[in-house]
């Protein structure tokens, strides 16, 4: 990597929580491309998605990716129950709920008193990500000029919730869990249980119709694609950090919040952001329905359909070319490349 890159945890001390209790000593890890100019106007906020952490969505930084580096300050929070930053894994006691909320307060403080910087050029997400930059855009509207919804929405619809509570309870259901946050070992078989219901929810049956978890992802059959991709994939994040995070996922509201009072329309229709709505095609459970609903309540909203079949995936698409050649395309006009 060419361009200039830094590194850091800032310190938050104890983090009074949206959703009351309080996070003790919290602490946000960062990472940060390119070079901040005197305006501090080219600042790019990338927050994390589901399971990730910031390395795994480096691949779409780049002169030639999706975010540019050279042009742009891009920086990548890691939220509250990846791993990195304060997580069930690091951080005891661990509270009922860590949400959306709370990891945009942090971020706007890492901003503010690490880089000086009070109003983003952008805030690009994918999933939870996505979901992170619709509630910046509701929570600081006069701070932030446009955001990138790829693959997210504004509300966890109900039918999502049905999928995140399914791994939920999969993972409650295990003999090592506590109770309440933690498990006593790493629950193995829940944890493979865990993967194989999600891989039936991220890619779309368009997807293994094609036979693509076989030509493009290359596996050499399905059962190996199974473990490989996704007991492998999830088994390298603690359950606990995993289980916090989802009950983060079934949160996510912006209208919940004293502002809007729970009024999903008002919270939209107070985003003065131009928003880039990307859903893709054959999203399982952000759908593109739930975009085109939030689209008439925003005051600069567009939506641009991913025509893929990688189902959610689509959205981040480091092994699929076209989707990423998409969305690269996209985003710059957006930005103003």
């Amino acid at each position: 990597m060419s361009w200039d890159q830094r590194e850091g945890v800032f310190a938050l001390g104890d983090l009074a929580l949206h959703k009351g209790g309080v996070l003790p000593d919290a602490k946000l890890v960062w990472k940060a491309h390119g070079t901040l100019n005197a305006a501090r106007d080219n600042v790019v906020l990338y927050p994390t998605s589901y399971g990730a952490q910031h390395p795994d969505l480096e691949w779409l930084i780049g002169p030639d990716g999706i975010l540019d580096p050279t042009r742009w300050f891009i920086v990548q929070p890691n939220m509250f129950t990846n791993g990195l930053s304060s997580s069930p894994s690091n951080c005891t006691p661990w509270p009922a709920l860590v949400t959306s909320w709370d990891n945009v307060a942090a971020q706007r403080r890492l901003l503010r008193e690490v880089f000086g910087v009070t109003r983003l050029h952008a805030v690009y997400g994918w999933s939870m990500g996505a979901q992170q930059a619709y509630h910046w855009a509701a929570a600081h509207p006069g701070d932030v000029a446009r955001i990138v919804v790829n693959c997210g929405s504004a509300r966890t619809s109900v039918h999502n919730q049905v999928f995140l509570r399914s791994l939920i309870a999969t993972l409650e259901a295990a003999p090592e869990y506590d109770g309440a946050a933690l498990f006593s070992a790493q629950p193995l078989k829940a944890m493979r249980a865990f993967g194989r219901i999600y891989a039936g929810w991220a890619l779309s049956q368009d997807f293994y119709r094609a036979d693509l978890h076989l030509t493009a992802l290359g596996a050499p059959d399905l059962e190996t694609f199974l473990v490989r991709d996704w007991e492998q994939r999830f088994g390298r994040r603690p359950a606990a950090d995993l289980l916090a995070q989802l009950r983060t996922w079934d949160a996510g509201d912006i209208g919940d919040h004293p502002t809007y009072g729970g009024d999903l329309a008002k919270a939209l229709a107070a985003i003065e952001a131009r928003v880039l709505l990307m859903p893709g095609a054959t999203d399982l459970y952000f759908r593109v329905a739930d975009n085109e609903a939030e689209l008439p309540h925003l005051r600069h909203g567009r939506l641009l359909l991913i025509p893929s079949i990688w189902g959610h995936r689509a959205g981040n698409p480091q092994p699929n070319p076209p989707d990423a050649a998409f969305i690269k395309a996209a985003v710059r006009e957006f930005f103003g490349d």
